[in-house]
């Protein structure tokens, strides 16, 4: 979901950063080191300006006009792909669980076969190693390396082996959920009592377990606790797409969000304050568990608890306004599913009330904390459920197909690498919402299921990385709600990081994904 921490946004900036040139695979066996991206200086801002409401400082940014999104050049589907075992659609229901049940193990597949594969036991020539050539212009990617041409050494059965040890076992989900819906359910119930502000607060259950793409361990959840308003009227801050000031139309005195109005505008920081003291305050009373309250993150909307008992568990409390009108006309262009889900359901879907989050927006140099930030963390969780062309893929007795799984794999790869290279800060800025962002441009691009069959799970993969790795080289990776909102803009994310990260993703999809075996 959106409202995950660390999920920081800005204004879009030009695109337009060099990639590396890819050069052709090496001999069987050989490893290809990556190198560490030279660090490039930032392209001058220009001065800071007026912007946004009167109501509110901050700096006027020239806005770049969004670019086309170009259809990844892949290369052609191999026939007699690997067969890969079908994996069941989790069972466990998300309201009752919290996460997705667990799957019955894979059954083996056919022997993997192609050139430049590596063999068991056999010894890599380390003191070959050669780096990739230094960054130029962004390549074709037909030339790039891919497992589709045979250079991968990770078939569907080595990838349907790493998907089976990341499938969450059914005993520590029971035992997670039932701490979590303890402690979540004992504050929702005080947020409701009559003297609290947030008396209309109802669960909204969006997040990984829900949408059944949680991976490695059941030791992180997503909770919004949805807040329905009445009419309000949007004011875009510094044209930003993403970012709001929010006003009533009507402020009747029996509105209890009244205490929360500052000069006209719904303060956001006046609502999460409030709201994260009411938590702080309650889980002195939750018997039964050790939970405290984690240190506030700047920029981040949640309230931050971490159960020490049986287990640490981490929770993020969002607290959502839920808008029940017309999505803002920087949606217009937005949710492209009609060749992939159909016109009817995206009629349906934008009749759905929109959310918003308390979250700051960049002001120069320092942060305007009265802006709410678009979610569609609700709308996300219906697309993923119902991700098939075909309104019977992957339930019962419907057709399964490797969507969700190629999901799954690319969170694996980007936390991998986090894990990897944690004492630096190039990672520091890419999310998970980052790699569910470029996959739902995937599946756009690819409407079909006959696209997405279990056994063609590593052209599937390869494709989304080849996607993401286009997103990086070109810095250029749009909302999927939001068009006009670039998630890989400068102002968010530098040239240097999207670089190293390009750099690190090439290196293993050149390479079989080393880093899958090292955690």
């Amino acid at each position: 979901m959106d409202s995950r921490r660390g999920k920081g946004t800005r204004k879009a900036s030009n695109a337009g950063a060099a990639a590396p040139k890819v050069s052709a695979p090496r001999a069987k066996g050989a490893l290809t080191k990556p190198t560490e991206s030279r660090v490039v200086p930032e392209a001058a801002r220009p001065n800071a300006q007026r912007c946004g409401s009167t109501r509110a400082s901050g700096s006027q940014r020239k806005k770049s006009a969004p670019g086309p999104v170009e259809r990844p050049q892949v290369g052609a589907r191999r026939a007699g792909s690997d067969k890969a075992p079908q994996s069941a659609e989790d069972a466990v229901d998300g309201q009752a669980g919290l996460a997705e049940g667990p799957e019955p193990p894979a059954a083996p597949g056919a022997p993997l076969s192609r050139a430049g594969s590596r063999r068991d036991g056999g010894a890599r020539a380390a003191e070959k190693q050669r780096p990739p050539p230094a960054p130029t212009a962004v390549p074709d990617l037909l030339g790039a390396p891919s497992l589709r041409q045979g250079t991968g050494v990770y078939g569907s059965r080595k990838l349907q082996h790493v998907l089976d040890k990341l499938r969450l076992r059914r005993e520590e989900i029971s035992e997670a959920a039932d701490v979590v819906n303890k402690v979540v359910n004992h504050l929702l119930r005080r947020l409701q009592s009559f003297e609290s502000e947030f008396k209309g607060v109802t669960r909204l259950c969006t997040g990984s377990y829900y949408e059944h793409v949680k991976i490695s361990a059941p030791n992180e959840f997503d909770v919004m606790f949805k807040l329905e308003v009445p009419r309000i009227k949007l004011e875009p801050y510094c044209n930003s797409d993403a970012f709001y000031l929010v006003e009533f139309k009507r402020n009747p005195a029996g509105n209890p969000l009244s205490q929360f109005v500052k000069d006209g505008i719904l303060s956001a920081s006046l609502m999460l304050n409030k709201f994260r003291k009411i938590i702080k305050d309650e889980i002195k009373n939750i018997e039964d568990a050790d939970v405290i309250l984690e240190r506030k993150k700047t920029r981040s909307p949640a309230v931050t608890l971490l159960i020490r008992e049986p287990k640490e568990i981490s929770v993020d409390v969002v607290l959502t306004l839920e808008a029940n009108q017309s999505w803002p006309p920087s949606t217009q262009e937005g949710l492209p599913i009609k060749q992939w889900l159909g016109g009817k359901v995206k009629k349906a879907l934008k009749l759905q009330p929109y959310c918003l989050v308390p979250k700051p927006a960049e002001e120069g140099s320092g942060l305007q904390e009265e802006t709410w930030r678009l979610s569609f963390s609700h709308i996300e969780k219906h697309i993923l459920e119902n991700h098939g062309n075909s309104k019977t893929c992957c339930e019962s007795d419907g057709v399964k197909c490797c969507r969700k799984d190629c999901l799954k794999l690319m969170k694996h790869l980007l936390e991998q690498l986090k894990n990897k290279f944690g004492n630096r800060k190039h990672l520091d800025d890419f999310c998970s919402y980052h790699v569910k962002t470029a996959f739902f441009h995937v599946c756009t691009l690819d409407p079909s299921d006959d696209q997405w069959q279990t056994k063609d799970l590593k052209i599937n993969f390869d494709r989304c990385v080849e996607y993401f790795l286009k997103c990086l080289r070109t810095e250029d990776l749009k909302h999927y709600f939001i068009p006009g909102f670039n998630l890989f803009s400068r102002d968010l994310i530098d040239r240097a990081s999207k670089e190293f990260l390009s750099n690190q993703i090439e290196y293993e999809r050149n390479n079989g994904f080393p880093v899958f075996s090292e955690f």
